[in-house]
């Protein structure tokens, strides 16, 4: 798993291009505040390393990271450009939602980008130390 964080002041995204034939219907353009944008690349061998252990990897690195920032914020992005490698895309969308899932459990705010979409991007990131980090997970 590759990821790689933004501290961002705002973030927004408007759906663009379907990349997913039975991907479900979009919704409207959104916008966020004082978040994380995590871009995550689940990979094939994380498929071999189980869906709770690399759930449980994801959010761990997502608080830290969030910690360091000051927000309680995130925003996770499919973006299948970090590598070569991909994991298949039903095992990707359950990670998110498990991710998700064990995030709010914790009283983060958590939301996703329309997954199997392309989008159009705003992102209004400060320039300090660890606004961006990357990881391989």
């Amino acid at each position: 798993m590759k990821v790689l964080i933004f501290y961002t002041r705002q973030f927004s995204y408007s759906p663009s291009e379907k990349n997913i034939d039975n991907a479900p219907d979009p919704g409207c353009a959104k916008s966020y505040n004082k978040c994380l944008l995590a871009f995550i690349q689940i990979e094939e061998a994380d498929e071999e390393k189980g869906l709770r252990s690399r759930e449980k990897k994801l959010a761990n690195h997502l608080k830290w990271a969030a910690r360091k920032n000051n927000t309680k914020k995130i925003v996770l992005h499919s973006f299948a450009h970090l590598s070569d490698s991909k994991a298949s895309i039903d095992f990707t969308k359950q990670l998110f939602d498990d991710a998700q899932t064990r995030l709010e459990n914790v009283d983060y705010e958590v939301a996703q980008t329309p997954f199997g979409y392309f989008l159009d991007l705003k992102i209004d990131a400060p320039g300090f130390s660890l606004a961006r980090i990357w990881a391989e997970l």
